[in-house]
């Protein structure tokens, strides 16, 4: 690729080369390219990369760190790397927590915050509330660490409307068309913030932080069941944004009454409030009942290893139909799944091997190793890649600031 084109379209090409290049020194990671190998990798000129980059580093887009030779000859080069002085927030609003984490450029969890807050049924604008209180901590990292905060991105545990940022159905929630205004939480923030669903945010930041595969479906643990599904190394959502919705394949049809109005659903047996009652784990805080229900495994009661055993088995039979229907051949579990997973394996392999034989190796049936940090870097991820992929905007956006 060059900048030679006809006139009127400069501007055009420049977007694009733009993009490539600071999309060229984000897949290096720790690398830290110089300007000679970005030119290599993209195609483009050395004169065009060093302007590109000038652009990106005055923005604050880029940092240049350390020097070391190319080669045997010439000036040392400067290395390039995604700046840590700019960051995102990335927030979570759960049934029985609240989360917010700062994630610089590079994607690097710079502070990070979770308090349990009881969400079910209190009105929106109060946990909104509560929410702009951990944002507050986390705007002071940011003043503290000099890291300039460009947006944000909020996952819920329900169907959004993103453009609109509209909650439209979190049944855990007790939500229906809530209108939020997430927007007021980092007020000045030159990207605004971004609304998400919980499971694809946490699915996306298993793709881009966690080391998952280019296809896979991520499964999300938490009161309820959330999926979400990577193909091509995409998101896909579906017509009507509400692909991945495993929590409610139906896995027992005289199964008891589900929140979304059916009956039978995979939540019903394998979400978290389900588990808990199934092996007589009394009510308390989240961390309470997670250590009760840790110790009662370890000490083979016998109500808590059917409870996980169910849920397995369960699992196992939803899957088995994902499987077979999207053409997924990984497996990713967060959330409680993956804290339950030394328990919950064996039942859930039963169950895949006697409903879907040989369609999922059990070596691609893994566990997140991002623990509770996922949703909050995938949906602050989205903002960060939204930079990457239209650096001009930013730019642009800047200089009128």
């Amino acid at each position: 690729m060059n900048e030679t084109t006809a006139p009127g379209r400069v501007g055009d090409v420049r977007r694009r080369n733009l993009s490539l290049v600071l999309d060229s020194i984000a897949r290096t990671g720790d690398a830290k390219p110089s300007r000679a190998q970005v030119a290599a990798g993209t195609g483009l000129t050395k004169a065009a990369v060093s302007s590109l980059v000038a652009d990106l580093v005055e923005s604050g887009l880029v940092s240049e760190v350390g020097l070391y030779r190319d080669g045997e000859r010439g000036r040392p080069g400067q290395g390039l790397e995604l700046s840590s002085r700019r960051g995102v927030v990335g927030m979570e609003i759960n049934v029985d927590y609240l989360a917010v984490g700062l994630v610089d450029l590079g994607g690097n969890l710079r502070f990070h915050s979770t308090v349990e807050s009881r969400n079910r049924g209190m009105a929106p604008a109060k946990v909104m509330e509560r929410l702009a209180a951990l944002v507050a901590e986390a705007k002071a990292a940011a003043a503290s660490g000099q890291i300039a905060i460009l947006g944000g991105g909020l996952a819920v545990p329900g169907l959004v409307d993103e453009q609109r940022h509209v909650v439209l159905s979190a049944p855990n929630l007790h939500w229906e068309n809530e209108q939020l205004d997430p927007r007021s939480l980092l007020e000045g923030a030159p990207l605004g913030v971004r609304l998400s669903n919980e499971a694809n945010s946490a699915a996306l930041g298993e793709l881009w932080y966690g080391g998952g595969p280019a296809d896979f479906l991520y499964v999300s643990g938490e009161v309820g069941v959330g999926g979400g599904v990577i193909i091509g190394s995409d998101l896909y959502r579906g017509p009507g944004g509400s692909a991945g919705e495993l929590g409610h394949i139906v896995v027992h049809p005289e199964g008891p009454a589900c929140s979304c109005g059916g009956a039978g659903c995979l939540e019903t047996f394998a979400g978290q409030e389900a588990i808990f009652e199934a092996a007589n784990i009394p009510d308390g805080s989240l961390g309470e009942r997670t250590e009760q229900l840790l110790a009662a495994l370890a000490a083979e009661d016998p109500h808590a290893l059917k409870a996980v055993h169910d849920a397995g088995r369960y699992l196992g039979v939803a899957l088995a139909s994902s499987a077979r229907l999207m053409d997924i051949d990984a497996v990713v579990l967060g959330g409680h799944f993956a804290v339950l997973a030394e328990w919950l394996r064996p039942a859930l392999l039963s169950s895949l091997e006697r409903y879907a034989p040989g369609l999922l190796d059990p070596d691609s049936l893994t566990v997140s190793g991002l623990e509770h940090s996922g949703t909050l870097l995938g949906a602050a991820g989205q903002v960060i890649r939204s930079v990457i992929e239209s650096p001009f905007e930013f730019l642009l956006a800047s200089k009128l600031a």
